[in-house]
């Protein structure tokens, strides 16, 4: 039987929420935004450090989001994004996703961003949103697939990257290859109406490849991670010193780019 809570393998490190900050409606949300309007009231669950959130309460205003996170700490930090992006249609909260603690038919849109991937119980999940989604309303759910990550260049060290990151991930309760299961958790969850789809994310620039390589060594060297990866037996610190360093050496490269597949489903309640 699946955890109800698994350990957040990324943590919340600064490295980490420097790619959560990235985040946008347009970037992250595109397939939900044409469902949403003026006045919906709208749950994100797993909202991080709100940037998606913002966006989301600018298309649904004058209707209220509700901004949830297991966090507290990063919920000061979606506090000041919506703060700066002058939304104060936006209320904040600590919750789990497992139980959440609205009344039933609370919301006309429940979206998750990247968050069943980090979940122990993925259908439980999906359960609670389509209770507290009204009937009608969407649920609106996002992962990527970490199995569906390629790169170029191709150095052994990033091979040993995925490896070690989906199983310490999976001994932390969660499941990195989430996107390609989203459409059977759902119908477990008891959805008939889905509609899926897929988008990616690929960054090629020297701008885009600077950046991504230099939060993955950051994170890999991390405390939040590394510490996982050498308490579950997975890795040790010389491996992931040497995963640090060729992710450096990747984003050196005139050649590299690196696409990540996400799949994304609206399921109507």
């Amino acid at each position: 039987m699946a955890r109800e809570t698994a350990v957040y393998t990324h943590g919340h490190h600064e490295s980490v929420l420097r790619s959560h900050r990235w985040r946008t409606a347009a970037n992250s949300a595109g397939y939900l935004v044409p469902e949403l309007r003026p006045g919906q009231e709208l749950l994100d669950v797993g909202c991080g450090p709100g940037t998606i959130t913002a966006d989301l309460a600018a298309l649904v205003a004058p209707g209220a989001v509700t901004a949830l996170d297991a966090s507290e700490d990063v919920l000061a930090a979606a506090r000041g994004a919506a703060e700066e992006a002058g939304a104060d249609n936006i209320r904040f909260a600590v919750g789990d996703v497992h139980e959440l603690d609205f009344p039933d038919d609370s919301f006309d849109i429940v979206h998750a961003h990247q968050v069943l991937q980090h979940v122990g119980d993925p259908v439980r999940a999906l359960r609670e949103m389509r209770r507290v989604c009204r009937p009608g309303g969407i649920v609106a759910v996002r992962d990527a697939d970490y199995g569906g990550f390629s790169w170029y260049p191709q150095p052994p060290a990033l091979d040993d990257w995925r490896d070690l990151y989906r199983r310490v991930a999976r001994a932390n309760g969660g499941e990195p290859d989430a996107g390609r299961r989203l459409p059977s958790w759902a119908r477990e969850a008891g959805f008939t109406d889905i509609v899926p789809s897929a988008s990616t994310w690929f960054y090629a620039t020297p701008r885009e490849r600077a950046w991504w390589s230099s939060l993955w060594a950051d994170r890999t060297l991390a405390p939040a991670y590394a510490d996982r990866v050498t308490a579950t037996g997975e890795g040790t610190a010389e491996q992931l010193d040497a995963i640090s360093r060729a992710w450096r050496a990747w984003g050196e490269s005139e050649d590299a780019c690196f696409l990540c597949p996400n799949v994304e489903l609206l399921c109507r309640a």
